[in-house]
């Protein structure tokens, strides 16, 4: 095993005479110059480039400092608010300066107002990111056995892409008897050469494997290896020598494929097949070997691709010869690329505005624009020019930056817009050229306000309608350009009621759509108004104003409301009495009921459901009355129960249903029927939701007729106590209600009087007191009829108050 000493000490004495040049020039040059390793992530902060020009970090944005659009910047960037420059694109410096020991990135700075260009350069600093490769990693030798021990044999040294001590090889090879390994420091590089140790012996052992490895210097060290396969042979001791120690050619980008680059030439002295010499690549990149051909046998090395110099100015290329008996050489060959003028001028235009308004003044910076041209030379010099009769120039700035300013009056009247050729030139031969237009709008001020299409809307909205609803759509022109004439609609801050409009409807700033943020109810309100503002985008803005009128249409969505029967917690359910022997069309009583909508859907029917005896009784389509329709027979039964249901006129119809309970009763007696459906604590449970207002009702009414019977009670006694006679008296006391059992009709009639009376018998073993049995109708209940049926019609307001008496009177009697 073989190490390198003495060129570490050339390698470092060469960084510091490099390290010494670069400082005096950064001393004495304008140049900002950063450093930076290499393979830094996207993105990554470099240096606080706007402090280290002179900028000032508030005046980064107003300045526009940014890098220019050049290919060879792209990267770099600039942070506009900030001024840091940063990475755009990962660094790779082996891609961008293969093995150069100063790789820098060259990078101009630009800033506005006034304008400025700082040139700069950036050393990518290199790091060990690569391992040493060998090309190829494996490698066979051809030995032969008669070689005596010592004899050396060249190998291929392994390459690292990687500059300074990250490329300083160290080579091993594993311990065996057979080999050993020689290094020795040429100006070429390290020559690398494998000796043999013992004698070989082809009836032994026909081939032997050792692994090669070459480790770098680099931190952390990085490796690699070459396994190496010893064919023994016999009798072959010449290898191929070339007549040259390295071959050099140069080539002019652009040459035809099939162009003879040139001609290696290598000569073996053996004679048979140990002197027959064939060449191959060994040193050598994918990219290279797809450019290239080498024939094998002539080792002529033709041209099978396309050269570009601004891709690639040089190729190194290792080539091997090797004999028929496995011996080979290796020689270098340089081709240089020649640069021709292939490439045409680059504009790169950053252009300040592609609008400009009509009153602006002569000077205006209209543009930005830069000339690059990839050639080398004279081949890379540019001009540049704009077309006549037109108010603009090219005011030329640094090397090949020009501003584009305006030079005269514009009228937008007469040209509304300009289309601006830029034409750039290179000096190569033939001369190359690149023309670019800027489209370029004469702008208006803002001098009209939006106009509405109407001077004032209404708009129809039926009740109920789902909230997003569009109720009317307004729409406003501006005779002005472009964000002159972009309109944005609102609603002016207002009221409906005590509300805000807002909560009421909301508009689409863009359209003019006008959207229901509720549902609308006819019976709460029925109509409001809104103002809608039209604004444009000008400065200052333009606005009008427009008045929208809204009407609500009514829908039938209100069910009746059954006043009469009052209605109970699952229906409206009513009580009324009827003697024996009415005639026909005796009005029993009257369904009540109401409609919160209006207009036809508010026009209500009555219709008989169904009922115990339907040919008896009949309802008013219109008045809701139910009437006998033939006169009441003894044979009737006492219980007769009717339902009505009530429907309005609405599309589609709503209806509610009164349940009616009728008692026939004669003029002897109170029927048991009667007293079953006056006494519901027999037949059905008591309602547990009564009002307090019920309660307190029952209450009082219950202790003024408890104190009532005792002042009776204490008359009758007073009477018995002056009586010489022990006889049966009979206080009659009449109770007249007017409709507080259901006889009233809703609508004013009144119904024949009820009689009670009170009984207290004197020669009885204890007292006793019968209560409120009815009297058989007389003369005087048929008179009292007439008088009902000539009353006047009463108010609501009377209607639910002797209804509520009735309510009491009868809870009075459970």
């Amino acid at each position: 095993m073989g190490k390198v000493s003495n060129p570490r000490w050339k390698f470092y004495r060469h960084q510091l005479f490099l390290f010494m040049f670069y400082s005096f020039q950064l001393l004495t040059s304008g140049v900002i110059q950063y450093s930076v390793p290499e393979e830094m992530d996207r993105g990554s902060f470099v240096r606080h480039l706007a402090n280290d020009v002179g900028i000032p970090r508030t005046d980064v944005a107003a300045r526009r400092l940014r890098i220019s659009s050049s290919s060879k910047n792209r990267f770099l960037n600039v942070n506009s608010e900030t001024g840091d420059l940063f990475l755009t694109e990962r660094v790779d410096r082996e891609e961008l300066c293969d093995k150069k020991p100063l790789c820098l990135l060259m990078f101009e700075a630009v800033a506005e107002n006034p304008f400025q260009i700082f040139a700069g350069e950036i050393e990518i600093q290199d790091i060990n990111d690569n391992p040493p490769v060998f090309v190829p990693d494996e490698v066979k030798l051809s030995i032969s056995e008669l070689t005596s021990p010592g004899s050396s044999f060249p190998l291929g040294q392994a390459e690292d892409p990687d500059v300074g001590v990250n490329s300083l090889l160290d080579y091993d090879l594993n311990l065996n008897e057979y080999f050993s390994l020689i290094v020795t420091d040429t100006e070429s590089g390290h020559f690398i050469e494998l000796v043999l140790n013992n004698s070989l012996d082809y009836e032994k052992q026909t081939d032997h494997f050792v692994t090669l490895t070459a480790k770098d210097n680099g931190i952390p060290k990085r490796s690699g290896t070459a396994r190496i396969q010893i064919i023994v042979l016999d009798i072959n001791d010449n290898k191929p020598e070339f007549s040259q120690a390295v071959y050099k050619t140069s080539l002019k980008e652009g040459s035809p494929k099939g162009t003879l680059i040139i001609k290696v030439n290598a000569t073996d002295s053996d004679g048979g097949a140990n002197g027959e010499v064939r060449y191959s690549f060994k040193k050598i990149t994918d990219t290279t070997r797809s450019l290239f051909r080498l024939d094998p046998v002539s080792g002529e090395i033709i041209l099978q691709g396309i050269l570009d110099y601004e891709e690639t100015k040089g190729f190194d290329i290792t080539v091997e010869a090797k004999d028929g008996g496995g011996l080979t050489a290796q020689r270098r060959v340089l081709i240089d690329v020649l640069d021709d003028n292939d490439n045409a001028p680059q504009i790169t235009i950053s252009s300040v505005s592609n609008e400009i308004s009509e009153d602006a003044i002569s000077g205006t910076v209209i543009a930005f624009i830069n000339i690059d041209d990839l050639d080398s030379t004279d081949n890379g010099e540019t001009s540049c020019h704009i077309q006549q009769n037109i108010p603009f120039k090219l005011i030329p700035l640094y090397k090949n930056y020009y501003t584009l300013e305006l030079n005269g009056s514009l009228d937008r009247e007469k040209t509304p817009e300009y289309n601006i050729t830029i034409t750039a030139v290179d000096k190569g031969f033939p001369p190359l050229s690149s023309v670019k237009t800027i489209f370029l709008k004469i702008s208006d001020i803002n001098d009209n306000p939006p106009q509405f299409s109407k001077a004032k809307y209404t708009a129809y909205v039926k009740e109920n309608n789902p909230p997003g609803h569009v109720i009317l759509t307004v729409e406003a022109k501006d005779a002005d350009w472009k964000q002159n004439a972009q309109v944005t609609y609102s609603i002016v801050p207002g009221y409906v009621g005590e509300s805000l409009v807002s909560t009421y409807v909301s508009i689409n700033p863009d359209n003019g759509n006008i959207y229901a943020l509720r549902s609308f109810d006819y019976e709460a309100f029925r109509d409001f108004y809104i103002v809608v503002k039209a604004e444009d985008s000008g400065s200052p803005p333009l606005s009008t104003n427009v008045t929208v009128n809204v009407f609500v249409l009514d829908e039938n969505d209100n069910v009746p409301k059954i006043l009469y029967p009052a209605p109970s917690d699952e229906a409206s359910v009513g009580i009324e009495i009827v003697p024996l022997m009415a005639e026909a069309n005796y009005l029993v009583t009257k369904v009540v009921a109401v409609d919160a909508d209006s207009g036809q859907n508010a026009w209500l029917s009555y219709h008989l459901l169904k009922a115990t005896d339907p040919s008896l009784f009949k309802v008013g389509y219109h008045t809701g009355e139910i009437r006998t329709s033939r006169p009441v027979l003894m044979k009737e039964p006492m219980k007769q129960t009717l339902s009505v249901i009530v429907k309005d006129n609405g599309q589609p119809s709503h209806s509610s249903t009164a349940t009616v309970t009728i008692l026939v009763s004669d003029s002897d007696s109170f029927p048991q029927p009667l007293l079953d459906a006056l006494n519901p604590s027999e037949n059905k449970p008591r309602d547990s939701n009564l009002t307090l207002y019920l309660l307190i009702s029952v209450v009082c009414v219950s202790v003024l007729f408890f104190f009532f019977i005792i002042i009776i009670f204490i008359i009758r006694f007073h009477r018995w106590r002056q009586s010489s006679l022990l006889k049966p008296t009979f206080i009659d006391y009449s109770l007249e209600h007017p409709s507080d059992f259901g006889e009233r009709e809703p609508m004013g009639h009144i119904q024949p009087p009820y009689i009670q009376r009170v009984c207290l018998a004197s020669n009885s073993g204890r007292s006793e007191f019968q209560f409120m049995k009815p009297y058989g109708l007389d003369a005087m209940g048929s008179k009292a009829i007439a008088d009902a049926d000539r009353t006047e019609p009463y108010s609501e307001d009377r209607f639910y108050a002797e209804t509520n008496a009735f309510t009491q009177v009868r809870s009075f009697i459970k």
